[in-house]
């Protein structure tokens, strides 16, 4: 368990699990107490989405994935004070997380306002793109899907045909979250009237294959 210290204060993460160095999958039957379908949410962020979801839908398992250890921590502690029970939340980039989660094993992903790295010379930073793409077909079972939003229209243009081309998967309705589970940065652009842009994709069998 990871401790943090705080004005002599010591908290135990309840949730926070240690990214496996080896890269093995992760076993989910025994971190979660009941086997129900799982849902990833990657860069949850301050967690808003997350914790409003998991409360809402207890017999759902939850995953939450970003880079900033303290920002986990911080959702940690709102968790156990929420008596939130279905989650784990992951320390690491997704890139390196996704393919530690058993092949097919994931009902639902969502990428909600993923860095838009605007600047043309950084596009290749994103975290949209191809490689991405088969690290979630890789991790989705058959029908599951894939829930994204950005703010950032040229992004929005990227994720969308880099996910329509892939005929692998098949455009659905947009997700669009409750008012309980809008994140942080959804309610900051709804005060400022900026447009989220939304897009959904289930995994589909090929056919003929």
């Amino acid at each position: 368990m990871v401790r943090e210290r705080v004005k002599n204060r010591v908290f135990t993460d309840v949730f926070l699990l240690r990214h496996p160095l080896d890269n093995s999958p992760l076993p989910l039957s025994a971190l979660y107490p009941h086997p129900n379908p799982l849902e990833v949410d990657i860069g949850c962020g301050r967690g808003r989405f997350l914790l409003a979801r998991a409360l809402g839908n207890p017999g759902v398992n939850f995953l939450g994935i970003d880079h900033s250890l303290l920002r986990l921590q911080k959702i940690d502690r709102k968790a156990v004070a929420a008596g939130v029970r279905n989650i784990l939340l992951v320390n690491d980039d997704a890139v390196r997380a996704i393919p530690c989660l058993p092949a097919g094993s994931v009902s639902t992903v969502y990428v909600f306002f993923p860095d838009p790295w605007p600047k043309r010379r950084h596009h290749s930073r994103r975290l949209v793109c191809p490689g991405f793409i088969d690290l979630v077909f890789q991790a989705l079972r058959p029908g599951g899907e894939i829930h994204l939003c950005t703010d950032h229209a040229d992004y929005f243009l990227t994720i969308t045909r880099c996910w329509a081309g892939d005929r692998r998967f098949r455009p659905i309705e947009p997700f669009v979250p409750s008012d309980e589970e809008e994140t942080d940065f959804g309610l900051i652009f709804k005060t400022q009237n900026r447009p989220a842009h939304r897009c959904s994709f289930r995994k589909e069998p090929i056919q003929g294959s």
